[in-house]
Protein backbone atom coordinates (compact mmCIF):
# COMPACT_ATOMS: atom_id res chain seq x y z
CA UNK A 1 0.00 0.00 0.00
CA UNK A 2 2.76 2.46 0.96
CA UNK A 3 4.63 1.61 -2.25
CA UNK A 4 1.53 2.24 -4.39
CA UNK A 5 0.96 5.56 -2.67
CA UNK A 6 4.60 6.56 -3.19
CA UNK A 7 4.47 5.57 -6.86
CA UNK A 8 1.28 7.58 -7.45
CA UNK A 9 2.76 10.59 -5.66
CA UNK A 10 5.91 10.52 -7.79
CA UNK A 11 3.82 10.04 -10.92
CA UNK A 12 1.66 13.05 -10.01
CA UNK A 13 4.73 15.22 -9.41
CA UNK A 14 6.21 14.25 -12.79
CA UNK A 15 2.92 14.93 -14.57
CA UNK A 16 2.57 18.35 -12.97
CA UNK A 17 6.20 19.09 -13.84
CA UNK A 18 5.69 18.19 -17.50
CA UNK A 19 2.58 20.35 -17.69
CA UNK A 20 4.38 23.21 -15.97
CA UNK A 21 7.27 22.99 -18.45
CA UNK A 22 4.78 23.63 -21.25
CA UNK A 23 3.86 26.94 -19.61
CA UNK A 24 7.44 28.16 -19.23
CA UNK A 25 7.71 31.11 -21.61
CA UNK A 26 10.88 30.01 -23.47
CA UNK A 27 9.47 26.55 -24.15
CA UNK A 28 6.03 27.85 -25.03
CA UNK A 29 7.44 30.32 -27.57
CA UNK A 30 9.66 27.77 -29.25
CA UNK A 31 6.92 25.15 -29.45
CA UNK A 32 5.05 27.73 -31.55
CA UNK A 33 7.91 27.94 -34.08
CA UNK A 34 7.20 26.43 -37.52
CA UNK A 35 8.47 22.94 -38.10
CA UNK A 36 9.73 23.85 -41.55
CA UNK A 37 11.46 26.99 -42.84
CA UNK A 38 12.28 27.59 -46.52
CA UNK A 39 14.71 30.31 -47.59
CA UNK A 40 16.84 31.25 -50.57
CA UNK A 41 20.63 31.19 -50.23
CA UNK A 42 21.93 34.46 -48.83
CA UNK A 43 18.75 35.15 -46.83
CA UNK A 44 18.33 35.05 -43.08
CA UNK A 45 15.45 34.66 -40.66
CA UNK A 46 15.41 35.78 -37.04
CA UNK A 47 13.50 34.49 -34.04
CA UNK A 48 13.03 36.00 -30.60
CA UNK A 49 15.41 34.51 -28.06
CA UNK A 50 14.03 33.77 -24.60
CA UNK A 51 16.66 33.39 -21.90
CA UNK A 52 18.52 30.10 -21.60
CA UNK A 53 17.49 28.91 -25.09
CA UNK A 54 20.24 27.86 -27.48
CA UNK A 55 20.19 26.83 -31.15
CA UNK A 56 22.51 24.34 -32.82
CA UNK A 57 22.94 23.35 -36.46
CA UNK A 58 22.60 19.59 -36.62
CA UNK A 59 24.71 18.84 -39.70
CA UNK A 60 26.67 20.35 -42.57
CA UNK A 61 27.64 23.95 -43.20
CA UNK A 62 24.96 25.27 -45.56
CA UNK A 63 23.19 26.89 -42.60
CA UNK A 64 24.70 29.04 -39.86
CA UNK A 65 23.16 30.15 -36.56
CA UNK A 66 24.09 33.22 -34.57
CA UNK A 67 22.79 34.09 -31.10
CA UNK A 68 22.54 37.61 -29.79
CA UNK A 69 20.64 39.33 -27.02
CA UNK A 70 17.86 40.26 -29.42
CA UNK A 71 17.34 36.81 -30.90
CA UNK A 72 18.53 33.84 -32.87
CA UNK A 73 19.28 34.29 -36.57
CA UNK A 74 19.36 31.43 -39.09
CA UNK A 75 21.54 32.31 -42.07
CA UNK A 76 21.01 30.38 -45.33
CA UNK A 77 24.36 30.02 -47.05
CA UNK A 78 24.18 27.38 -49.79
CA UNK A 79 21.40 25.21 -51.21
CA UNK A 80 20.49 22.10 -49.27
CA UNK A 81 18.53 20.81 -46.30
CA UNK A 82 19.47 21.01 -42.64
CA UNK A 83 18.06 20.96 -39.14
CA UNK A 84 18.34 23.44 -36.28
CA UNK A 85 17.80 22.13 -32.76
CA UNK A 86 16.42 24.46 -30.09
CA UNK A 87 17.31 23.57 -26.49
CA UNK A 88 16.27 24.87 -23.08
CA UNK A 89 18.54 24.12 -20.13
CA UNK A 90 20.05 21.24 -22.09
CA UNK A 91 16.69 19.72 -23.04
CA UNK A 92 15.64 19.66 -26.73
CA UNK A 93 12.31 21.44 -27.18
CA UNK A 94 12.06 22.06 -30.92
CA UNK A 95 13.60 20.88 -34.19
CA UNK A 96 13.25 23.19 -37.19
CA UNK A 97 13.79 21.74 -40.67
CA UNK A 98 15.55 24.31 -42.86
CA UNK A 99 15.37 24.03 -46.64
CA UNK A 100 17.74 26.37 -48.48
CA UNK A 101 16.91 27.02 -52.14
CA UNK A 102 19.28 28.27 -54.83
CA UNK A 103 19.28 32.00 -55.38
CA UNK A 104 16.60 32.74 -57.97
CA UNK A 105 15.71 35.97 -59.80
CA UNK A 106 13.35 37.07 -62.57
CA UNK A 107 12.76 40.35 -64.38
CA UNK A 108 9.53 42.06 -63.26
CA UNK A 109 7.02 43.10 -65.93
CA UNK A 110 4.36 45.78 -65.79
CA UNK A 111 4.02 46.21 -69.57
CA UNK A 112 0.59 46.31 -71.17
CA UNK A 113 0.20 43.36 -73.53
CA UNK A 114 -2.33 42.28 -76.12
CA UNK A 115 -3.49 38.68 -75.86
CA UNK A 116 -4.92 36.42 -78.56
CA UNK A 117 -5.99 32.88 -77.69
CA UNK A 118 -6.81 30.18 -80.22
CA UNK A 119 -9.16 27.59 -78.81
CA UNK A 120 -8.73 23.84 -79.00
CA UNK A 121 -11.14 23.20 -81.89
CA UNK A 122 -14.18 25.49 -82.07
CA UNK A 123 -16.06 26.59 -78.96
CA UNK A 124 -19.85 26.39 -78.88
CA UNK A 125 -21.14 29.67 -77.42
CA UNK A 126 -24.87 29.35 -78.20
CA UNK A 127 -27.73 27.67 -80.05
CA UNK A 128 -30.00 29.09 -82.74
CA UNK A 129 -33.04 27.77 -84.60
CA UNK A 130 -32.97 26.87 -88.30
CA UNK A 131 -36.21 27.61 -90.20
CA UNK A 132 -37.04 24.45 -92.18
CA UNK A 133 -40.11 23.09 -93.94
CA UNK A 134 -40.75 21.00 -90.81
CA UNK A 135 -40.51 23.99 -88.47
CA UNK A 136 -37.79 25.68 -86.44
CA UNK A 137 -35.15 23.26 -85.17
CA UNK A 138 -31.61 23.36 -83.74
CA UNK A 139 -29.64 20.36 -85.04
CA UNK A 140 -26.80 21.02 -82.61
CA UNK A 141 -29.08 21.04 -79.59
CA UNK A 142 -30.83 17.85 -80.73
CA UNK A 143 -27.42 16.18 -81.07
CA UNK A 144 -26.79 16.87 -77.38
CA UNK A 145 -24.18 19.57 -77.90
CA UNK A 146 -24.19 22.16 -75.10
CA UNK A 147 -22.90 25.68 -74.68
CA UNK A 148 -19.27 25.46 -73.57
CA UNK A 149 -18.57 22.26 -75.52
CA UNK A 150 -15.60 22.17 -77.90
CA UNK A 151 -15.90 20.51 -81.32
CA UNK A 152 -12.46 18.98 -81.93
CA UNK A 153 -13.07 16.65 -84.91
CA UNK A 154 -15.59 16.22 -87.74
CA UNK A 155 -15.59 12.90 -89.62
CA UNK A 156 -12.23 12.10 -88.01
CA UNK A 157 -10.55 15.31 -89.22
CA UNK A 158 -9.14 17.75 -86.67
CA UNK A 159 -10.92 21.11 -86.51
CA UNK A 160 -8.72 24.14 -85.82
CA UNK A 161 -10.92 27.10 -86.72
CA UNK A 162 -14.37 28.09 -87.92
CA UNK A 163 -13.40 28.03 -91.60
CA UNK A 164 -12.71 24.30 -91.26
CA UNK A 165 -16.37 23.62 -90.41
CA UNK A 166 -18.19 25.12 -93.41
CA UNK A 167 -17.05 22.59 -96.09
CA UNK A 168 -18.17 19.67 -93.90
CA UNK A 169 -21.58 21.26 -93.31
CA UNK A 170 -22.19 21.92 -96.99
CA UNK A 171 -21.08 18.42 -98.05
CA UNK A 172 -23.19 16.68 -95.38
CA UNK A 173 -26.21 18.81 -96.23
CA UNK A 174 -26.06 17.91 -99.90
CA UNK A 175 -25.51 14.20 -99.25
CA UNK A 176 -28.06 13.98 -96.48
CA UNK A 177 -25.58 12.12 -94.29
CA UNK A 178 -24.96 13.24 -90.68
CA UNK A 179 -21.59 14.49 -89.51
CA UNK A 180 -19.68 12.36 -86.99
CA UNK A 181 -18.56 14.91 -84.43
CA UNK A 182 -16.06 14.56 -81.55
CA UNK A 183 -16.89 16.88 -78.66
CA UNK A 184 -14.86 17.75 -75.57
CA UNK A 185 -16.84 18.68 -72.49
CA UNK A 186 -14.76 19.62 -69.46
CA UNK A 187 -12.31 16.68 -69.22
CA UNK A 188 -14.29 14.10 -71.20
CA UNK A 189 -14.70 13.46 -74.94
CA UNK A 190 -17.75 11.95 -76.60
CA UNK A 191 -18.99 11.41 -80.16
CA UNK A 192 -22.35 12.33 -81.62
CA UNK A 193 -24.04 12.52 -85.00
CA UNK A 194 -25.00 15.99 -86.19
CA UNK A 195 -27.17 16.44 -89.28
CA UNK A 196 -27.16 19.91 -90.90
CA UNK A 197 -30.54 21.33 -91.92
CA UNK A 198 -31.28 23.68 -94.80
CA UNK A 199 -32.63 27.11 -93.93
CA UNK A 200 -35.65 27.61 -96.18
CA UNK A 201 -35.12 31.33 -96.58
CA UNK A 202 -31.32 31.41 -97.02
CA UNK A 203 -31.11 28.03 -98.83
CA UNK A 204 -27.93 27.19 -96.91
CA UNK A 205 -27.20 24.34 -94.53
CA UNK A 206 -26.74 25.14 -90.84
CA UNK A 207 -25.89 23.40 -87.57
CA UNK A 208 -27.96 25.58 -85.28
CA UNK A 209 -24.81 26.47 -83.31
CA UNK A 210 -22.93 29.70 -82.64
CA UNK A 211 -19.20 28.91 -82.57
CA UNK A 212 -15.97 30.79 -81.89
CA UNK A 213 -12.33 29.87 -82.46
CA UNK A 214 -10.40 32.66 -80.76
CA UNK A 215 -10.52 35.37 -78.10
CA UNK A 216 -8.60 38.61 -77.67
CA UNK A 217 -8.02 41.14 -74.91
CA UNK A 218 -5.41 43.03 -72.95
CA UNK A 219 -3.59 42.42 -69.69
CA UNK A 220 -0.31 43.03 -67.91
CA UNK A 221 2.98 41.14 -67.99
CA UNK A 222 4.05 39.86 -64.55
CA UNK A 223 7.54 38.41 -64.97
CA UNK A 224 10.11 37.17 -67.47
CA UNK A 225 12.82 34.60 -66.75
CA UNK A 226 15.91 35.58 -68.78
CA UNK A 227 17.38 32.06 -68.55
CA UNK A 228 14.44 30.01 -69.83
CA UNK A 229 12.64 32.88 -71.68
CA UNK A 230 9.44 31.81 -69.91
CA UNK A 231 6.95 34.43 -68.78
CA UNK A 232 3.76 34.74 -66.77
CA UNK A 233 0.98 37.32 -67.12
CA UNK A 234 -2.56 38.24 -65.98
CA UNK A 235 -2.55 36.22 -62.74
CA UNK A 236 -5.95 34.67 -63.47
CA UNK A 237 -7.62 32.44 -66.05
CA UNK A 238 -9.13 33.85 -69.27
CA UNK A 239 -12.76 32.75 -69.63
CA UNK A 240 -15.04 33.03 -72.64
CA UNK A 241 -17.33 36.04 -72.31
CA UNK A 242 -20.43 34.04 -73.32
CA UNK A 243 -19.93 30.63 -71.69
CA UNK A 244 -18.06 32.02 -68.63
CA UNK A 245 -15.89 28.90 -68.79
CA UNK A 246 -12.06 28.87 -69.00
CA UNK A 247 -10.84 28.81 -72.59
CA UNK A 248 -9.05 25.58 -73.47
CA UNK A 249 -6.03 26.80 -75.41
CA UNK A 250 -4.60 25.23 -78.54
CA UNK A 251 -2.06 28.05 -78.88
CA UNK A 252 -1.90 31.82 -78.79
CA UNK A 253 0.23 34.92 -79.08
CA UNK A 254 1.02 38.05 -77.12
CA UNK A 255 1.85 41.43 -78.66
CA UNK A 256 2.69 44.85 -77.29
CA UNK A 257 -0.26 47.11 -76.55
CA UNK A 258 -0.72 50.80 -75.82
CA UNK A 259 -3.16 52.18 -73.23
CA UNK A 260 -5.28 54.86 -74.89
CA UNK A 261 -7.57 55.86 -72.01
CA UNK A 262 -8.98 54.80 -68.63
CA UNK A 263 -12.59 54.30 -67.63
CA UNK A 264 -12.35 55.21 -63.96
CA UNK A 265 -13.72 52.75 -61.43
CA UNK A 266 -16.38 53.45 -58.82
CA UNK A 267 -18.46 51.44 -56.36
CA UNK A 268 -20.27 48.74 -58.35
CA UNK A 269 -18.22 49.53 -61.47
CA UNK A 270 -14.58 48.38 -61.47
CA UNK A 271 -13.49 50.47 -64.47
CA UNK A 272 -11.31 49.42 -67.38
CA UNK A 273 -8.11 50.13 -69.29
CA UNK A 274 -8.82 50.88 -72.94
CA UNK A 275 -5.93 49.86 -75.14
CA UNK A 276 -5.03 48.92 -78.69
CA UNK A 277 -2.58 46.41 -80.06
CA UNK A 278 0.62 48.08 -81.22
CA UNK A 279 0.54 49.08 -84.87
CA UNK A 280 3.35 46.73 -85.93
CA UNK A 281 1.44 43.74 -84.45
CA UNK A 282 4.80 42.15 -83.69
CA UNK A 283 4.31 38.83 -81.89
CA UNK A 284 6.57 38.95 -78.84
CA UNK A 285 5.71 35.55 -77.41
CA UNK A 286 3.48 32.50 -77.54
CA UNK A 287 0.81 31.18 -75.17
CA UNK A 288 0.90 27.53 -74.18
CA UNK A 289 -1.14 27.55 -70.98
CA UNK A 290 -4.26 29.30 -69.68
CA UNK A 291 -4.68 28.41 -66.01
CA UNK A 292 -6.27 29.82 -62.83
CA UNK A 293 -2.92 31.55 -62.21
CA UNK A 294 -2.65 33.34 -65.57
CA UNK A 295 -1.32 32.76 -69.06
CA UNK A 296 2.12 31.32 -69.68
CA UNK A 297 4.51 30.69 -72.54
CA UNK A 298 7.85 31.86 -73.92
CA UNK A 299 9.00 35.24 -75.20
CA UNK A 300 10.85 35.45 -78.49
CA UNK A 301 13.28 37.97 -76.99
CA UNK A 302 13.84 39.97 -73.81
CA UNK A 303 11.24 42.45 -72.67
CA UNK A 304 12.33 45.49 -70.63
CA UNK A 305 9.91 47.64 -68.67
CA UNK A 306 12.13 50.74 -68.71
CA UNK A 307 11.98 50.99 -64.91
CA UNK A 308 13.33 47.84 -63.24
CA UNK A 309 15.34 46.02 -65.87
CA UNK A 310 17.63 43.87 -63.70
CA UNK A 311 16.64 40.43 -62.40
CA UNK A 312 14.96 40.70 -58.99
CA UNK A 313 14.70 38.09 -56.20
CA UNK A 314 11.31 36.65 -55.37
CA UNK A 315 9.54 36.01 -52.07
CA UNK A 316 7.82 32.75 -51.18
CA UNK A 317 4.25 32.92 -49.91
CA UNK A 318 5.40 32.52 -46.29
CA UNK A 319 7.80 35.48 -46.66
CA UNK A 320 5.17 38.04 -47.74
CA UNK A 321 4.09 40.36 -44.93
CA UNK A 322 1.40 42.91 -44.32
CA UNK A 323 2.43 46.50 -44.97
CA UNK A 324 3.62 48.81 -47.77
CA UNK A 325 4.34 47.52 -51.26
CA UNK A 326 4.26 48.76 -54.88
CA UNK A 327 2.79 47.63 -58.18
CA UNK A 328 4.17 48.16 -61.69
CA UNK A 329 1.60 48.96 -64.38
CA UNK A 330 0.73 51.18 -67.36
CA UNK A 331 -2.07 53.75 -67.26
CA UNK A 332 -1.01 55.93 -70.19
CA UNK A 333 0.65 54.91 -73.45
CA UNK A 334 3.26 52.25 -72.88
CA UNK A 335 5.17 53.73 -69.93
CA UNK A 336 5.47 51.44 -66.90
CA UNK A 337 5.23 53.30 -63.58
CA UNK A 338 5.46 52.33 -59.91
CA UNK A 339 2.52 52.98 -57.56
CA UNK A 340 2.10 52.52 -53.80
CA UNK A 341 -0.24 49.91 -52.36
CA UNK A 342 -0.77 48.23 -48.99
CA UNK A 343 -0.77 44.48 -48.36
CA UNK A 344 -3.84 44.31 -46.11
CA UNK A 345 -3.60 40.56 -45.47
CA UNK A 346 -1.58 37.61 -46.75
CA UNK A 347 -1.96 33.85 -46.47
CA UNK A 348 1.26 31.74 -46.32
CA UNK A 349 -0.12 29.00 -48.57
CA UNK A 350 1.47 25.54 -48.56
CA UNK A 351 -0.13 24.51 -51.85
CA UNK A 352 -0.94 26.46 -55.04
CA UNK A 353 -4.07 28.58 -54.59
CA UNK A 354 -5.37 31.85 -55.95
CA UNK A 355 -6.28 34.92 -53.87
CA UNK A 356 -3.27 34.71 -51.56
CA UNK A 357 -3.28 38.42 -50.72
CA UNK A 358 -5.71 41.28 -50.20
CA UNK A 359 -4.27 44.58 -51.47
CA UNK A 360 -5.36 48.19 -51.34
CA UNK A 361 -4.24 51.03 -53.62
CA UNK A 362 -2.94 53.98 -51.58
CA UNK A 363 -1.13 55.99 -54.25
CA UNK A 364 -2.95 59.35 -54.74
CA UNK A 365 -1.83 59.61 -58.37
CA UNK A 366 -3.18 56.19 -59.31
CA UNK A 367 -6.44 56.74 -57.38
CA UNK A 368 -6.99 60.03 -59.21
CA UNK A 369 -6.33 58.40 -62.59
CA UNK A 370 -8.13 55.05 -62.26
CA UNK A 371 -10.06 55.04 -58.98
CA UNK A 372 -8.04 51.98 -57.94
CA UNK A 373 -7.77 48.60 -59.65
CA UNK A 374 -9.30 48.42 -63.14
CA UNK A 375 -9.76 45.66 -65.72
CA UNK A 376 -6.59 45.25 -67.75
CA UNK A 377 -4.44 45.79 -64.64
CA UNK A 378 -4.51 42.05 -63.88
CA UNK A 379 -0.98 40.69 -63.82
CA UNK A 380 0.62 43.91 -62.58
CA UNK A 381 3.63 42.73 -60.53
CA UNK A 382 3.66 43.43 -56.78
CA UNK A 383 7.02 44.45 -55.26
CA UNK A 384 7.84 44.42 -51.54
CA UNK A 385 11.24 45.08 -49.94
CA UNK A 386 13.00 44.73 -53.28
CA UNK A 387 11.41 41.36 -54.07
CA UNK A 388 8.74 40.27 -56.54
CA UNK A 389 6.00 38.77 -54.36
CA UNK A 390 2.98 38.36 -56.66
CA UNK A 391 0.54 39.90 -59.11
CA UNK A 392 -2.74 41.80 -59.03
CA UNK A 393 -5.66 39.52 -60.01
CA UNK A 394 -9.17 40.74 -59.14
CA UNK A 395 -10.83 43.95 -57.97
CA UNK A 396 -13.55 44.17 -55.33
CA UNK A 397 -16.65 45.31 -57.21
CA UNK A 398 -17.96 47.33 -54.26
CA UNK A 399 -14.53 48.82 -53.47
CA UNK A 400 -12.37 49.43 -56.58
CA UNK A 401 -9.46 50.59 -54.40
CA UNK A 402 -9.02 47.01 -53.15
CA UNK A 403 -8.63 43.56 -54.63
CA UNK A 404 -6.80 40.24 -54.59
CA UNK A 405 -3.27 39.25 -55.43
CA UNK A 406 -1.73 35.86 -56.23
CA UNK A 407 1.63 34.76 -54.82
CA UNK A 408 4.44 34.72 -57.38
CA UNK A 409 5.50 31.27 -56.13
CA UNK A 410 2.44 29.69 -57.77
CA UNK A 411 2.75 31.63 -61.03
CA UNK A 412 6.32 30.38 -61.40
CA UNK A 413 5.11 26.85 -60.70
CA UNK A 414 2.47 27.15 -63.44
CA UNK A 415 5.08 28.50 -65.86
CA UNK A 416 7.10 25.32 -65.38
CA UNK A 417 9.96 27.15 -63.65
CA UNK A 418 11.60 25.12 -60.91
CA UNK A 419 12.70 27.13 -57.87
CA UNK A 420 12.85 24.18 -55.47
CA UNK A 421 15.80 22.29 -56.93
CA UNK A 422 13.67 19.55 -58.50
CA UNK A 423 13.42 18.53 -62.14
CA UNK A 424 11.80 21.17 -64.31
CA UNK A 425 8.03 20.82 -64.65
CA UNK A 426 6.60 19.17 -67.74
CA UNK A 427 3.82 21.75 -68.17
CA UNK A 428 5.93 23.97 -70.36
Amino acid sequence: MKWDLFRKTIGGILLVSLIAIGFIKPIHEYIDLPKNVTMFSGEHQSFAQPQAVTATVMKGENVAVTTENKGITVQAQTAGKNEVLMEFAGFPIKKVNVNVLKDFKVIPGGQSIGVKLNTLGVLVVGHHLVSTEQGKLSPGEEAGIQVGDIITKINGKKIKNMSDVAPFVQSAGESGKPLHVSVQRDHTVFNTDLKPLQDKSEKSYKLGLYIRDSAAGIGTMTFYDPKSHKYGALGHVISDMDTKKPIVVEDGQIVRSTVTSIEKGSNGNPGEKLARFSSDREIIGNIVRNSPFGIFGKLHHGLDNGLLEKPMPIALSNQVKEGPAQILTVVDGDQVEKYDIEIVSTIPQKFPATKGMVIKVTDPKLLAKTGGIVQGMSGSPIIQDGKLIGAVTHVFVNDPTSGYGVHIEWMLHEAGIDIYGNDEHKAS
